[in-house]
């Protein structure tokens, strides 16, 4: 089992060490970036930092250098951005940090995403992301969409305070195998269960696969509702993304 120790960069280490309290979270971070060339783990430590000038610059060496866009976007960008969905949905960064770390993580994807596109890469599918009626918060939202983007997926953004009739037509013109519904208040939580009864009114329930999350909704809440699936932060979003993709065939 990988340990702290195997982590070569102090930014990492501390960082895991200072910030991330779940047993599981540990584990799996330690082992992700345990296993990563040092290069990586720099481009993921200033990103964690917000530094876009030093993950552009790093981003660009390491292309120069051979490495494959895939395994920066990954290892780099997508691992540092991990630990800053962490850190936000624990409330030890709020949105100015946040921003500043997606920005950081835009300057390098703006290096990667000509190359994947060039090399003719295939999306893993399409998935369509809004913050449920009544709701106006959109950075965990945002974060999900933008892992989603690096992982390959099409994201169609509907933005904040989705009604049900936006999520059905946006359904409806691109065809998604997949929806993610988001909501921070408690009060608009129901709006969810609103739009799933939406889709079943509309013929279309059968045809997608419903993911839910934001800071007040639970597991339990998403099994009451009759949503596919729950994620607690944007790395979970990713990975419930593609098990649901692999589900469906």
């Amino acid at each position: 089992m990988a340990e702290l120790s195997d982590i070569a960069n102090a930014v990492i280490r501390d960082e895991i060490e200072e910030f991330l309290e779940r047993p599981d979270e540990i584990e799996r971070n330690v082992a992700l970036f345990a296993r990563m060339r040092p290069e990586m783990q720099d481009i993921a430590a200033a990103l964690i930092e917000g530094d876009n000038h030093t993950v552009d610059a790093l981003t660009v060496k390491a292309l120069e250098e051979g490495t494959e866009a895939l395994e920066i976007m990954d290892d780099g960008l997508i691992a540092g951005m991990g630990i800053v969905g962490i850190k936000f949905r624990e409330n030890f960064i709020f949105v100015p940090e946040v921003l500043a770390c997606a920005r950081a993580m835009k300057a390098g994807m703006a290096h990667i995403e000509p190359i994947l596109s060039a090399s003719g890469v295939e999306p893993i599918g399409t998935v369509i992301m809004g913050t449920v009626k009544g709701d106006l918060h959109d950075i965990g939202k945002n974060l999900c969409i933008m892992m989603l983007g690096g992982a390959g997926f099409d994201v169609v953004d509907l933005g904040v305070d989705t009604s049900e009739d936006e999520f059905i037509a946006a359904l409806e013109e691109h065809g998604a195998p997949i929806m993610g519904m988001s909501a921070l208040l408690t009060t608009t939580m129901p709006n969810m269960g609103k739009t799933i009864e939406a889709l079943i009114d509309a013929d279309l329930r059968d045809d997608v696969m419903v993911m839910v999350g934001g800071a007040p909704v639970t597991q339990e809440f998403a099994d009451d509702m009759g949503a596919d699936g729950y994620g607690k932060d944007a790395l979970s979003c990713v990975a419930l993304a593609k098990k649901l993709m692999e589900e469906r065939g």
